[in-house]
């Protein structure tokens, strides 16, 4: 086996390169699983804090929007150092005090419990789903992420005019618009990995977080409008 392989270096160098990009999409799972802690656990400061409740939705944005991109511009410059893996730990963290403010409003609702495990539950099925097709998809899906990053950018534009708006039917235009932009993004992002074109389990961990991110927010919105049960 050992002369076959001497006989034909090129055998030797593709078993190197799939091993090397399974191992950035082993540790990009294992990153992205650990990430979920801390998320969870500024979700739960947050609610039982109340610390996102008395700030208005214009200035919550902003806070939002600014810790939000600084954090991936630390990750991203931090990526390949030893610090990389605290600083995104530390923007999942930031990521869950956001969210605390539709957690609470949810947990208000007579069902808000049962609605968070069913928006938890749906967001795991389009994860599995789209990493399922990722590995199995053979076409090259280099193209997509053009059109996906147009209408992330659509979709951040409107929904930052919507605060302002305060529209409930844009609203939940943008949250069904966000499912499925988002979760092309999955499917995109990991597809990546696996043809070597992404070769760093910080940088994918971080944009398949953030994908799931808004798939869950998303989800929980539109659970929250049409299958909540006010007391």
């Amino acid at each position: 086996m050992n002369q076959s392989v001497q006989n034909y270096p090129g055998l030797a160098g593709s078993g190197a390169l799939a091993e090397q990009r399974n191992r950035v999409l082993r540790n990009t799972y294992w990153l992205l699983a650990l990430s979920m802690v801390p998320t969870v656990l500024g979700a739960w400061i947050g609610v039982q804090t109340g610390l996102m409740r008395g700030i208005g939705p214009g200035i919550s944005a902003l806070i939002f929007l600014g810790g939000a991109f600084g954090f991936m511009f630390a990750v991203e410059k931090f990526k390949n150092s030893a610090a990389g893996v605290p600083i995104l730990l530390g923007f999942t963290f930031f990521m869950g005090l956001m969210l605390a403010r539709l957690i609470g409003n949810v947990l208000g609702l007579k069902n808000g419990g049962s609605l968070i495990m069913l928006a938890f539950g749906g967001t795991g099925a389009i994860f599995f789903g789209m990493a399922t097709l990722s590995s199995v998809i053979k076409r090259d899906l280099g193209s997509m992420g053009k059109f996906l990053f147009i209408g992330m950018i659509m979709l951040l534009v409107a929904g930052i005019a919507n605060i302002f708006i305060q529209s409930s039917a844009l609203m939940i235009t943008l949250s069904v618009l966000a499912i499925g932009i988002f979760s092309a993004f999955i499917l995109y992002d990991l597809k990546r990995v696996q043809d070597g074109e992404e070769t760093n389990y910080i940088s994918a961990t971080l944009g398949v977080y953030l994908s799931l991110y808004n798939v869950f927010t998303s989800l929980l919105s539109l659970l929250g409008i049409f299958g909540g049960e006010k007391d």
